[in-house]
């Protein structure tokens, strides 16, 4: 465990968190409830149980969206009923196949990327409908982390989307402190990452481990030159994710 880990103060982290979002609530919907696409996966279950302790269950809304059929949905399941939350589950499978239909039939060749992030777009558009449908209003929590994001390892508009953020400053190797602080059940916590949807774990897809990347952007230490010229290159290239809309200003 690197330096900078090993003096991260999890308990005093996780009250920050839950102050911030109660303040940010108060200025942005006192009233409203908070939408939080439930995947089973670590990121989504700690700011769930964040979500929980700043607001109260009755003001956070799961939802559950498999594509088809999902192997670990019962993670899912298991997450909301933990924390007994209301939720929804709302399979995507038909959007997702219309998509990929409208797009055939329009004569576009849809790419593999294309079809990796159709999902998560759509997972989005669903989160935005549950919030907008809620008696009082909602507001969709963004469940990226740090690490991910260094090297844009999410779907612009996608689940890179949302209106707040509470956990996009911290590392994977925080996000596990933080949810062994929350006391959620560790095998949720440490569970493979994955993003669900091209049947590889994260770590495969990106060329290299969480721990070197957090070693890198909290220390600036990599001995694999190889995998700094990639984490760099990725860091570059999908810094466009992280910045608001350019616009031209006359």
């Amino acid at each position: 465990m690197i330096e900078a880990i090993k003096d991260f103060n999890a308990k005093k982290e996780v009250e920050n968190i839950v102050e911030w979002i109660r303040q940010w609530f108060e200025h942005n919907g006192p009233k409203a409830s908070a939408v939080v696409g439930i995947s089973g996966g670590k990121d989504s279950s700690i700011v769930a149980a964040l979500l929980v302790r700043a607001l109260g269950k009755d003001r956070v809304i799961g939802v559950l969206m498999p594509d088809g059929e999902q192997k670990d949905i019962d993670d899912s399941k298991n997450v909301v009923e933990l924390l007994g939350i209301k939720y929804h589950v709302v399979n995507i499978h038909d959007a997702t196949e219309g998509m990929k239909k409208a797009l055939t039939d329009a004569g576009v060749v849809p790419s593999k990327d294309t079809l990796i992030n159709i999902p998560p777009r759509i997972r989005m558009t669903t989160l935005y409908a549950v919030a907008q449908s809620c008696p009082n209003g909602a507001r969709v929590v963004n469940t990226c982390n740090r690490s991910e994001d260094y090297v844009g390892y999410s779907t612009k508009y996608g689940d890179a989307a949302g209106d707040f953020s509470p956990c996009s400053d911290f590392t994977v190797s925080e996000m596990y402190l933080i949810g062994e602080e929350l006391g959620l059940p560790k095998e949720l916590i440490f569970k493979t990452p994955s993003d669900g949807l091209s049947g590889m774990s994260d770590e495969d897809k990106l060329g290299f481990t969480y721990n070197e990347l957090d070693r890198y952007i909290l220390d600036g230490v990599i001995e694999d030159e190889d995998k700094k010229n990639k984490i760099d290159r990725l860091h570059d290239i999908n810094l466009h994710k992280l910045m608001l809309m350019p616009s031209y200003k006359r």
